[in-house]
């Protein structure tokens, strides 16, 4: 196999990887919007984070989803965010396990870059039909209260 090949079999596999982590209706969204310019960084895209990282033994595609989101949040990386939170769902995480993620952030990528990480999952989350319609906040109870 010459380096074309191999680069081309490993594109490949990174693209059906894709089909199964982010949907078909993604991957004939982002295929529309290839261009001659963004070609390259979205087949790199393709070789190197899904078809090597993101098949790597050791952690599930549930687990690689959590840290995604946790770790675009401390990049303050809304685009991916919005593109990684259906992708999660499609991995088994749950809505609750998503804000957890996201709050936990919080205390190692600071309060700003969680609060933007958060809105921005609960915008994904309301538009998928996700979140219960908004109402009053919820409070916790003052400390000896609610037990």
């Amino acid at each position: 196999m010459d380096e074309k090949d191999a680069h081309e079999a490993l594109r490949a596999k990174g693209r059906a990887d894709m089909v199964e982590i982010f949907g078909a209706a993604f991957m004939a969204r982002r295929d529309s919007t290839t261009t001659p310019f963004n070609a390259p960084l979205r087949a790199l895209s393709e070789e190197f984070a899904y078809a090597t990282l993101w098949a790597r033994p050791g952690l599930g595609r549930r687990e690689r989803s959590l840290m995604t989101l946790a770790m675009l949040c401390a990049l303050n990386r809304p685009h991916e965010i919005r593109m990684h939170v259906p992708a999660a769902l499609q991995n088994g995480v749950t809505v609750a396990e998503i804000a957890e993620a996201l709050t936990q952030a919080a205390a190692y990528c600071g309060l700003p870059a969680a609060i933007d990480a958060l809105a921005v999952a609960e915008q994904v989350l309301a538009d998928l039909g996700r979140l219960p319609a908004a109402g009053p906040a919820a409070t916790p109870a003052p400390a000896g209260e609610g037990r």
